[in-house]
């Protein structure tokens, strides 16, 4: 496949990925820590939800219990 290239410039296209995506890992990272930030508040939010609509029913119950 690379055989059209010689040592010194399968050397250099090795070099050229590392510089551009090695040091692209920070943000990476950051962007997976701020992608999982989300989803606990977006988590956090549906369980809030959730909870607020067994209180409503309960209180429905309640209600119709009297």
């Amino acid at each position: 496949m690379l055989s059209f290239l010689d040592p010194p410039e399968i050397g250099l296209l090795v070099v050229l990925v590392l510089v551009l995506f090695g040091g692209s890992q920070n943000e990476f990272k950051k962007g997976l820590d701020a992608g999982s930030k989300e989803a606990a508040v977006e988590s956090d939010a549906d369980k809030l939800k959730r909870l607020e609509e067994i209180d409503k029913a309960k209180a429905a119950e309640k209600t119709e219990s009297n």
